[in-house]
């Protein structure tokens, strides 16, 4: 029993860094900055192949009703604005940098749950949150690749990841499981990016774009959007078999990883003082953990 446990862990660690670097890959590499259409993709395949997973019983998810749908609603918007800003923020950002700016949402669902909800909070949190929050500011004055629309969007998927997250713990359908609101939020990100993708000029650029009819660009696509889904299933399936200390960690473990990998993939240019806001960040999350492992 114990060694499934330890295998569910490895294979949700190796998806979620093989995702990452594929969504990296596809976005600053190839150059594919169309976030309505690749965004729109990747749900796309996710609902299709989560609607037919549940359909022939692979999953276990339940008819989802009308007013269940409108009621997450609000989440799906915050899931639409999580993952269209943070395709633009990941497209010009390296992901050491991405994943201390993302550390931030911490932040925002603090605030948003000692004003909103008024929960208390632990001093050994409030300082690991103040360093993340400090390392996050820093960062851009000694990124060394610096971009202001890149950080700009960053701040907003940031924000909506923490918003999420907030909504996620204090909405709680209790109709819905985790899989139906993902479900509903890839519905809802097909719908609104399909219809974005025109005004937003993506539709029109994508035609124009380089390597449309590169095989490499394909499997790259199609390789992301079938990681997307492993993960969904992976994230699904930690949660089910692991306390919610044990699924943080194997989280953090993943981001590490994710992190030490890249800069022997990825052309990265990094100083000093850049890397010592990565490296206090993830300490600073590391200390989160341990301080939430009640």
């Amino acid at each position: 029993m114990q060694w499934r446990r330890h295998f569910t862990g490895l294979a949700f660690g190796v998806v979620f860094v093989v995702s990452y670097l594929t969504n990296k890959f596809v976005l600053s590499v190839l150059k594919f900055t169309y976030p309505t259409l690749f965004q729109g993709w990747q749900t796309f395949i996710g609902a299709v192949l989560l609607l037919l997973s549940g359909k022939l019983g692979w999953v276990e998810m339940s008819r989802i009703t009308r007013s269940a749908a409108l009621s997450w609603l609000p989440g799906s918007l915050l899931f639409v604005g999580n993952i269209y800003a943070g395709s633009r923020a990941l497209s010009s950002i390296d992901i050491p940098f991405f994943f201390t700016l993302q550390n931030s949402s911490q932040v925002v669902s603090y605030i948003i749950t000692k004003v909103v909800h008024r929960e208390r909070g632990q001093w050994l949190k409030s300082i690991s949150l103040f360093f993340m929050l400090l390392s996050a500011i820093n960062l851009p004055f000694y990124d060394p690749q610096f971009d202001y629309s890149g950080y700009l969007w960053a701040v907003g998927h940031l924000f909506c990841v923490g918003a999420y997250k907030v909504f996620q713990v204090h909405h709680k359908p209790s109709n819905l499981s985790d899989l139906e609101q993902q479900c509903i939020n890839y519905l809802f990100s097909v719908l609104l990016l399909a219809l974005a993708a025109h005004p937003t000029g993506d539709l029109m650029g994508a035609l124009e774009f380089p390597s449309l009819q590169s095989y490499t660009f394909h499997c790259g696509c199609c390789a992301s959007a079938l990681l997307g889904f492993l993960l969904l299933l992976a994230t699904a399936k930690l949660k089910s078999g692991f306390s919610l200390e044990h699924f943080r960690v194997w989280i953090f473990m993943s981001k590490v990883t994710a992190m030490c990998l890249s800069p022997f993939i990825f052309y990265m240019d990094i100083n000093t003082p850049a890397l010592i806001c990565v490296v206090v960040s993830h300490v600073a999350e590391a200390l989160l953990v341990y301080a939430e492992r009640e």
